[in-house]
């Protein structure tokens, strides 16, 4: 969407994540009729999380309007996300950061950044490609 949001947070746990979907859901884009998020394999990046941190309706009731995409196991390098979360540690945390205060200084700095400039990923990956490189997970045709 073009829209760059950092939040620094003491742990990854299931709910940290399910508290960042529940934001972006209600708060990012309220207006939504489907989000479609493409993501990592981590073990905290599953909807049931959203039931660890959520009544079942309001679980749900996110869970509803997501479309959610998993990058394979060994593939993070075709997850826009981990790109921009490259381009993020080049630009802004390529350097000892003392506390998680300037940290949150820091990137809401770069967040702020991103999105006034309006940065986005320039795809170039296509179907062929993953047809090369994936080859493993691919039918033979």
């Amino acid at each position: 969407g073009g829209r760059h949001h950092t939040s620094v947070r003491e742990h990854r746990t299931a709910v940290d994540w399910a508290e960042e979907i529940k934001y972006m859901v209600d708060e990012m884009y309220p207006e939504a009729e489907k989000i479609i998020l493409v993501m990592d394999n981590l073990n905290t990046h599953k909807p049931s999380s959203l039931y660890k941190a959520f009544n079942p309706e309001e679980a749900r009731r996110i869970i509803k309007k997501l479309e959610i995409h998993y990058t394979p196991k060994h593939g993070s390098w075709l997850d826009i996300a981990e790109i921009e979360l490259n381009v993020m540690t080049r630009q802004c945390l390529s350097r000892r950061i003392s506390d998680i205060e300037t940290l949150r200084e820091e990137l809401s700095a770069w967040e702020s950044e991103r999105n006034n400039s309006y940065a986005l990923v320039n795809w170039q990956f296509r179907t062929s490609d993953a047809r090369i490189k994936l080859a493993s997970l691919y039918p033979k045709l």
